[in-house]
């Protein structure tokens, strides 16, 4: 089981080394994945969100489902697996722990972006 996982890990971070900055973008990067069709997910902790989270603010392909229950959520989740996605949160930590549950999930491209302070 355990070897199993390991070759997710290791597969995962493969394809972390091939991201610029391991995956970290800036605003305008943000902004060429959205405009090309990247889903954005919105994983800050209910406890966490101050103002609107992305649904509530009508983003348009964008979901908010905070970290706690990612797996309540997997049927938004692009099909092909190769799709752009960005995990987005307040802090980096839950944004790069989602990046990891989609690692793991299978998923091989998404990135990471730690803006979200209010909407």
């Amino acid at each position: 089981m355990f070897g199993m996982l390991v070759d997710k890990i290791e597969k995962a971070i493969e394809q972390d080394k091939k991201k610029p900055n391991l995956g970290l973008i800036d605003i305008e990067k943000v902004k060429e994945l959205y405009q090309n069709g990247a889903l954005i997910l919105d994983v800050r902790p209910v406890g966490k969100v101050e103002g609107k989270n992305v649904e509530e603010a009508g983003i348009k392909n964008a979901y908010y489902i905070p970290i706690t229950e990612i797996t309540k959520h997997l049927d938004k989740l692009p099909k092909d697996k190769e799709a752009p996605i960005i995990t987005t949160c307040k802090l980096v930590k839950f944004a790069n722990r989602a990046m990891g549950y989609l690692e793991a999930l299978g998923y091989t491209t998404y990135i990471y972006l730690m803006v979200l302070r209010q909407i």
